[in-house]
């Protein structure tokens, strides 16, 4: 009698078949504005589908996708409207700067607020995460960018009268950070040293355009 063979497939196209799951096969075929992530993928430690914000983008959704990032000096500023139930994140690497790109504070912000706007959220119900501004290359505490950028990004929201619900900055941690936009809940995990060779080149990268000139507390989840 021949051997019992098994059906069930391999790891490997397990995963194959999670990449492509039906969402994720339409977000990719999706058009994408201009700053608008576009880098979505299966994550399996939260067996969710994801999208990662890379530094200068942004992305906006009403579905729970697992929004990631990754930190060094930067921040990202999770926005959520807490009646409607929409959210989005932002990446950027210094307050100020020339040109419209979403690596700049004043513009990232713009580009998050009016995108939550455009799908139906209501300033009056806004609510803030914020995350990153790390100080992750010794030597560097001098030009202070990860500081400013935290400063920024608190003054920005104050003036637009926008609540920090809660914060994780500052520090010497690199951070990587997943915002569910739907739910409106965040986690951040703070990054060993030897994992943050790529964001400490790109925070050299930010310092260089920088001119020189109080972390906060706040119920966030650990991952």
């Amino acid at each position: 009698m021949p051997s019992a063979v098994s059906t069930a497939p391999a790891p490997a196209a397990r995963a194959s078949v999670l990449a492509a799951t039906p969402r994720l096969l339409k977000l990719k075929a999706q058009s994408r504005r201009d700053g608008e992530a576009s880098f979505f993928y299966w994550d399996a430690h939260f067996k969710n589908e994801a999208v990662k914000v890379l530094p200068g983008e942004y992305f906006v959704f009403d579905e729970d996708i697992l929004i990631t990032t990754t930190l060094g000096s930067c921040i990202a500023a999770c926005i959520w409207d807490r009646e409607r139930r929409i959210g989005g994140m932002n990446h950027f690497m210094l307050p100020e700067g020339s040109g419209d790109s979403g690596r700049y504070g004043s513009y990232a912000m713009e580009l998050l607020i009016n995108e939550m706007m455009k799908r139906g959220a209501s300033r009056l119900t806004l609510e803030a995460k914020v995350f990153g501004g790390g100080a992750v290359i010794s030597g560097m505490n001098s030009i202070n960018v990860g500081e400013r950028n935290t400063k920024f990004v608190t003054d920005y929201l104050q003036t637009e009268r926008i609540p920090i619900v809660s914060r994780d900055v500052m520090d010497i941690y690199a951070r990587k950070v997943c915002f569910l936009p739907a739910s409106g809940k965040a986690m951040v995990k703070r990054l060993a040293p030897t994992n943050t060779e790529a964001l400490a080149a790109q925070d050299r990268t930010a310092a260089q355009r920088a001119v020189p000139t109080s972390s906060g507390g706040g119920s966030v989840d650990l991952f």
